[in-house]
């Protein structure tokens, strides 16, 4: 979006004249701009690099004869503090060769005292000038900005594809069940993103982030009751982690939870709490299904939700294996909103010892 404040606030114009006869024809001239603008008058060398010094200008209008220095080297001395200022003379006399070097060492343009008519115009159209060249830099550096988060966050996906691929082979006891297992850590990864993708890159509903991720593994979502807690939103981050770890819980379940057969359930809630910090609460209660035991060996599944939960969320995670069904409880502290991309994200629930792997 544009920045309008510039084209609100007066301009603030710099102008570097020892005549105050001048000084009150120009202020006459430039009072025909709408807003009309703000002049600070400097009359000499050093009031001239004292503004420069303290005020951001939006323009600079200086006489070419001048008591103790001449305009070209004001010019010179504005191009290399402040080179994106426009820069116009105000000078009664500027011959042709004056007129051409200063055109060459980066003067705007310039105005005859005796045709001071046109000096409004060119004020207004130098400032024109100046603002879109502004804003096509300000363009540029955002563009340039979202390619470096973008290639930053493309790294940082691939290389947590490549951990899951790899990890996932470890203990895969088939090729079917291999492909399985893959797509399913996949298909969450980029559910996720197209989640944030619609939110444009910035906080994601908690239920949203629920219902896109256990929808794509339970067609049948009578199958989960979801008691919807206060309202909580998810940065970037935290919803890819936790969307990671509600689709090994989904798998989990399907294969082997209450998912497994005809009749059972999984009840979902949340809460949040706030103690010393801001805390999110989640349960994920399977009821219906096969007891849970727990695993003879901690496979890869439980490996990535513990640290997602640990490393990226600094957060807990409790599971508890009953006849009933499982029973992971989940809570993390909840982060003030982070900006879009934000520099820095690291994966760290793919790093470690390959040893940790399972289905």
């Amino acid at each position: 979006m544009q920045n309008i404040e510039p084209l609100l606030r007066p301009a603030r114009i710099l102008l570097l004249e020892d005549s105050l006869l001048d000084v009150e024809l120009i202020s006459e001239h430039l009072a025909q701009l709408s807003p009309t603008p703000e002049i600070h008058r400097a009359f000499n060398r050093a009031g001239y690099v004292r503004a420069l010094d303290e005020i951001e200008f939006d323009l600079i209008l200086a006489d070419f004869s001048l008591p103790d220095f001449d305009g070209m080297a004001a010019l010179d001395m504005a191009h290399d503090r402040v080179p994106e200022t426009p820069f116009i003379f105000v000078s009664g006399v500027l011959g042709e060769e004056a007129a051409i070097e200063s055109f060459r060492r980066g003067a705007t343009d310039y105005v005859l005292k005796q045709r001071m008519i046109r000096l409004a115009s060119a004020v207004e159209r130098a400032l024109s000038e100046s603002r879109e060249r502004a804003e096509r830099k300000r363009i540029e550096q955002h563009r340039e900005l979202l390619v470096r988060e973008l290639s930053h966050r493309v790294k940082n996906t691939m290389a947590m594809v490549m951990s899951i691929v790899r990890r996932t082979v470890k203990n895969s006891v088939s090729v079917d069940d291999y492909v399985e297992n893959l797509m399913g850590r996949l298909r969450a990864m980029a559910d996720a993103h197209a989640l944030l993708f619609e939110t444009n890159w910035k906080e994601a509903a908690l239920q949203d982030v629920i219902y896109r991720t256990i929808s794509a593994y339970i067609r049948n979502l009578d199958r989960i009751s979801l008691t919807v807690g206060p309202s909580s939103t998810l940065d970037p981050k935290a919803a890819l982690a936790f969307s990671m770890v509600l689709n090994e819980l989904a798998t989990n379940a399907l294969k082997y939870g209450s998912l497994s057969n005809d009749s059972g359930r999984v009840v979902l809630n949340w809460s949040v709490t706030d103690d010393h910090e801001k805390q999110l609460n989640f349960e994920w209660r399977e009821v219906g299904g096969p007891p849970a035991q727990e695993p003879t060996r901690t496979g890869f599944g439980t490996t990535l939700i513990s640290r997602t939960i640990e490393y990226e969320l600094q957060g807990k995670v409790a599971t508890e294996y009953s006849p009933s069904g499982l029973v992971c409880k989940i809570s993390w502290p909840l982060q003030d909103p982070a900006p879009p991309l934000p520099d820095g994200i690291t994966s760290s629930y793919y790093s470690g010892s390959d040893k940790d792997v399972t289905h």
